[in-house]
């Protein structure tokens, strides 16, 4: 590990509370991840640890970095990273998404974490941000070195790309939707290399005519306020083909075994995607909790600080890694709650 050039763009200010470190270390398909590691200067050690990763397409630069800051600001030590493929993590060829990869990168973070002399490794949690909110589920699910999840303006990528928004594709729609899929990849086995979408990335400039939600993902990707080369949502397109796993291994199947640990869903009012949080909160198990932020969409939560509820997600973790790491994680309330907060 070595201490970061501040010369890197970042779409935040680093807190003066903070330590980053760029740091690397491998995924158990061999695929090394690019990860900043935030540290409180004055913070009591071992310390609690959070891996973070979100929004899908975006990189650590961006949304995950600003939460990892934040948290190190109150005390955790906090890894945001770039997913397998993206960004500066390794894997050719690039831009492609996984259910299975992208939950694994979460359990990778967690497998750093608790190498690290100064992480107490029974106090990890995870944050999972839009699309990596899905995973990081998923990861908590199967991973139970996790002692507590919390996602913000939470996706399912395989429920979505799979049955569209609010589940409106039909089986006809898929169905050819696949076949184009298949073609494709008979194009990119005889070209060699893999076709990237680029008229399903956000546009440039917009006319006015564009659905809400992409002109806030516009407002934040593609302008100062959320820009970064590297991001595919940025400055990119996925492959093509990284629909097709997506549609045919759905996530989250086992999410009522996150339980007895505790799980955080925060969502904003007016987001699009509030649905996907609201059917995963119904969904799971106890312990749980649903957080609703009055007015905030989609974007909101992932760099305005004064709606964003940092403060709520630190006494989340501080009492739930504190229970789970005395292996007491259930007595942290077997009840759901739902609440609706101003900040």
């Amino acid at each position: 590990m070595k201490q970061e050039e501040e010369k890197e763009h970042y779409t935040f200010k680093l807190s003066d509370k903070v330590t980053r470190q760029a740091v690397t270390f491998k995924n158990r398909y061999g695929i090394t991840l690019a990860g900043d590691l935030y540290l409180p200067k004055n913070g009591a050690q071992p310390l609690a640890a959070l891996a973070i990763s979100g929004p899908f397409g975006a990189v650590k630069e961006q949304s995950s970095g600003l939460y990892a800051n934040q948290m190190a600001e109150r005390g955790f030590a906090a890894l945001a990273f770039d997913p397998s493929y993206t960004g500066e993590s390794s894997g050719e060829p690039r831009n492609i998404a996984s259910p299975d990869i992208n939950t694994e990168d979460f359990s990778a973070a967690v497998d750093f974490l608790g190498l690290q002399k100064n992480v107490d490794r029974n106090k990890i949690g995870i944050i999972g941000i839009c699309g990596f909110g899905g995973f990081a589920l998923n990861a908590t699910a199967i991973d139970k070195r996790v002692k507590a999840v919390a996602t913000t303006s939470m996706y399912d990528m395989t429920r979505v790309t799979s049955k569209g928004y609010n589940d409106v594709v039909t089986l006809e729609q898929r169905t050819k939707t696949l076949e184009q899929l298949g073609e494709q990849r008979w194009k990119d086995a005889e070209n060699g290399t893999p076709f990237y979408d680029s008229s399903r990335s956000l546009p440039n400039k917009l006319t006015g005519k564009e659905p809400a939600f992409i002109a806030e993902y516009q407002n934040y990707y593609k302008t100062p306020r959320g820009f970064h080369p590297r991001s595919i949502n940025s400055n990119g397109a996925w492959a093509a083909t990284s629909s097709l796993s997506l549609m045919n291994m759905p996530i989250l199947t086992y999410l009522k075994e996150i339980s007895p640990r505790p799980m955080l869903l925060i969502a904003g009012e007016n987001a699009h995607s509030r649905y996907f949080s609201e059917d995963i909160y119904k969904a799971a198990a106890e312990p749980k909790e649903l957080m609703i932020i009055p007015n905030a969409v989609h974007v909101d939560l992932y760099d305005k600080l004064d709606v964003i509820p940092f403060d709520k997600l630190t006494t989340f973790f501080n009492q739930s890694l504190k229970l789970g790491s005395q292996n007491k994680t259930a007595e942290i309330g077997n009840s759901a709650t739902k609440t609706v907060i101003g900040k």
